[in-house]
């Protein structure tokens, strides 16, 4: 026999299911930890099973996505009014989309507010132009602001009204 596939340094390796007794899994995951931590002979361990951890998360999350994709089955762009002045300085187009009417967008934006709806914001600063899914925070009609919180930076913006080419 080769001695090599028999020398272990003491170490040994077994695959064990253990049942552990408690009011939830987190309580029998705990127990179990304690138990495979507090013993000094044990030198590293591997669960691969039985961890019911996060399945609560997970199953909002899904409940979440299948909730947005019903409400953006169909979603349509908002495109917000062009104020007279910029209205003359472009060339008329034969077939445009309706504009819709300054209270219409006001309204629709106070509805995602109040909803707490998910919206993307195509947007147009110093010339560069971006889209983010935001939320709607704020909404300052004397101001022409909007302030938005994106959703993947986790950070809260602010746009004059003329900086929003549209909503999604």
């Amino acid at each position: 026999m080769d001695k090599k596939l028999h020398h272990t340094d003491g170490n040994y390796l077994f695959n064990v299911d253990i049942l552990v007794n408690a009011r939830t899994n987190p309580l029998a995951l705990q127990y179990l930890l304690e138990m495979l931590n507090s013993n000094e002979k044990i030198t590293d361990f591997n669960i691969n099973s039985g961890l019911e951890l996060g399945r609560t998360i997970d199953h909002l999350l899904r409940s979440a996505k299948i909730a947005l994709k019903q409400e953006a089955a169909a979603p349509e762009a908002i495109r917000l009014p062009v104020k007279q002045a910029e209205k003359r300085q472009q060339p008329p187009a034969a077939s445009k989309p309706p504009v819709e009417g300054p209270l219409d967008v006001y309204n629709t934006i106070r509805q995602y507010i109040q909803n707490k709806q998910l919206v993307r914001l195509r947007t147009n600063q110093r010339g560069k132009q971006s889209s983010m899914p935001c939320r709607i925070l704020n909404f300052d009609e004397a101001a022409n602001t909007i302030s938005v919180y994106h959703v993947d930076e986790k950070q809260v913006y602010t746009f004059h009204l003329n900086e929003i080419d549209e909503f999604m």
